[in-house]
Order: C-alpha cells, then sequence, then structure tokens
C-alpha cells in the first residue's frame, strides 16, 4: 500500500487514534516528576506524519504569511505546515542560538525558567502568523512567543498544537486566542 493511500485515510478519529498509538511517555524526563511526550515514533511513520501536517495546515484560520515555530519540535512541525500554507517559516529559537540583532522574551516552564529570540526584521509589520509547537503544556512558551511577535509588529492569527497537556493550565493562559490541538491529553 503507497503512503498516500495510508494518509488518505487518515483523517478524524483514526488520526487521533494514530497519534495516541505513536507518542511514547517518557517518565521523569528532563526531571522528575515530568512525563515527556516523545513524539519521535510519530515523525518516523511518513503516512501519520504527513497526515498531521496536512490536518494542522487544514484548521488555519485564515490566509496566514509566517509560521512560526518554537525550537526544536516546533521547527520540525512549523516548516511543513508552513509549505502545506504556501507561507513563510519563522524559526523561534532559545536564546543565544541566533546571532543579532534579535528580539528576546524571558518566560517560566513547568520545570524551570527560559528565553525565545527571534530575528525582528523577519517579521514584517501586520504579517499574520500561526505559532506552532508540538506540545501545549503550562502555554509559558506559546505566551512569549506571541509577545515577542507581537513586539515585533505581527498578528498573531491563531497557535496550532500536536497535543494539549489539558491538565495543566497552558490553555488558560492564551485565552482569548484561537487555539488548535489535534489531541487532547487529559
Amino acid at each position: 500500500m503507497s503512503g498516500t493511500q495510508d494518509v488518505a485515510r487518515l483523517s478524524g478519529q483514526e488520526l487521533v487514534d494514530r497519534i495516541e498509538t505513536l507518542v511514547r511517555d517518557v517518565p521523569d524526563y528532563p526531571t522528575a516528576g515530568v512525563v515527556f511526550k516523545d513524539i519521535t515514533p510519530l515523525l518516523a511513520d511518513g503516512p501519520a506524519f504527513d497526515a498531521v501536517v496536512q490536518e494542522m495546515a487544514a484548521r488555519v484560520p485564515g490566509p496566514i504569511d509566517l509560521v512560526a515555530g518554537m525550537e526544536a519540535r516546533g521547527f520540525i512541525l512549523a516548516a511543513p505546515v508552513a509549505l502545506a500554507l504556501g507561507a513563510g517559516f519563522l524559526p523561534v529559537r532559545k536564546a543565544g542560538k541566533l546571532p543579532g540583532p534579535t528580539a528576546r522574551r524571558e518566560y517560566e516552564l513547568e520545570y524551570g525558567a527560559a528565553a525565545v529570540e527571534l530575528h525582528p526584521f523577519t517579521v514584517f509589520p501586520g504579517a499574520r502568523v500561526l505559532v506552532v509547537d508540538d506540545v501545549l503544556a503550562t502555554g509559558g512558551t506559546a505566551s512569549a512567543t506571541i509577545e515577542l511577535l507581537e513586539e515585533c509588529g505581527a498578528e498573531v492569527v491563531g497557535l496550532s498544537f500536536l497535543m494539549d497537556l489539558t491538565f495543566l493550565p497552558g490553555r488558560s493562559r492564551l485565552a482569548g486566542r484561537h487555539v488548535d490541538a489535534l489531541l487532547e491529553v487529559g
């Protein structure tokens, strides 16, 4: 059976079931008490990965100029979503990874503190941006990314996640925003 035929069959509940089957829980990583959601088995399944990208692109609210992906797994999802939408890809990097000038925002996450940066000259005023990442947990990274993009003059029109960990407060931190997730994990 070809990959294309497999992809055509992966939609709705079948896609959700495939995602659930392929995402692996890794307890106590990167710190004790955290259950890491390992998406590498999903990425290794070509038809499932393609179906995820196509579904994320199909749910976008209106035209998009840029798709912002957060380092590192957000890059993996955001770049193909951007291609599917005919939009540009904007990497939102961990602090210290981009040559200057950069715009920076610090934030708290469930197991520490961090900062994200981007090149402000890659975001034109009024750019319609979709923010993409693999997991919505506490919402810290997503909130910092939104603030950073808006500081640079963009309009964040939506956020798209592979998974929403509904037992954490991420969605509430993004209240008033268009937030979509293919899979809710409670």
